[in-house]
C-alpha cells in the first residue's frame, strides 16, 4: 500500500519523477548512501516529532542532527519523536521508508534548510528499498512544506 501510494502521489503531481526500487534494503542512511553512491549528505530522512497533540514531519538531510534548542524555538514545543507503529499509522510507510509523499494522514511537512546545500536529494519513496531522486526546492514544493532551520550544521 505504501509504495502505491507513492506511485499514485507522483503520477498526479509529478510523473517525470521515477520511484528507483532496489533489491537491497535503504532503510538506514548509510544503506541508503551506500545503495544510491552518494554522500549521506544527500539522503533526505523523514523524522516524525510529536508538537502538543499534533504530528508533524521534518525532512533533514542524513548527517544532520536535531538542535533540540532550534526545535523548541520553531515549534514551541520539545522535540519527541513518535513511535514506528504511530509513524506507520499515520503515513502508511514503513519506518525507513518513511517519505513525506503519498502520506495516509494529511500532516504539515517542514524542511530543513540543511537539505538546500544540495542540488538533488535522495529521500525514501514509502518502502524500504526504494526512493526517488529530486531537487530539494522541487521536494517542498510538491508536499507544500515550509522550510525551516531545527538541525545541528554539519560536521
Amino acid at each position: 500500500m505504501s509504495l502505491e501510494s507513492v506511485r499514485a502521489f507522483f503520477a498526479g503531481k509529478a510523473p517525470e519523477i521515477d520511484i528507483i526500487e532496489l533489491h537491497t534494503s535503504t532503510a538506514t542512511v548509510a544503506l541508503a548512501a551506500e545503495a544510491h553512491g552518494v554522500e549521506p549528505g544527500r539522503i533526505a530522512k523523514t523524522l516524525a516529532f510529536r508538537v502538543g497533540e499534533d504530528a508533524v514531519l521534518v525532512v533533514a538531510r542524513g548527517d544532520a542532527r536535531i538542535d533540540n534548542r532550534k526545535f523548541k524555538e520553531t515549534f514551541g514545543a520539545k522535540a519527541k519523536m513518535l513511535d514506528a507503529e504511530t509513524v506507520e499509522a499515520l503515513t502508511s510507510h514503513p519506518v525507513g521508508g518513511v517519505c513525506p509523499f503519498g502520506l495516509a494522514t494529511p500532516l504539515p511537512v517542514y524542511c530543513d534548510r540543511s537539505l538546500q546545500a544540495f542540488d538533488e536529494v535522495v529521500p525514501a519513496a514509502g518502502a524500504v528499498h526504494s526512493a526517488v531522486r529530486i531537487a530539494p526546492d522541487y521536494m517542498a514544493e510538491l508536499v507544500e512544506a515550509q522550510w525551516v532551520d531545527v538541525c545541528q550544521e554539519p560536521a
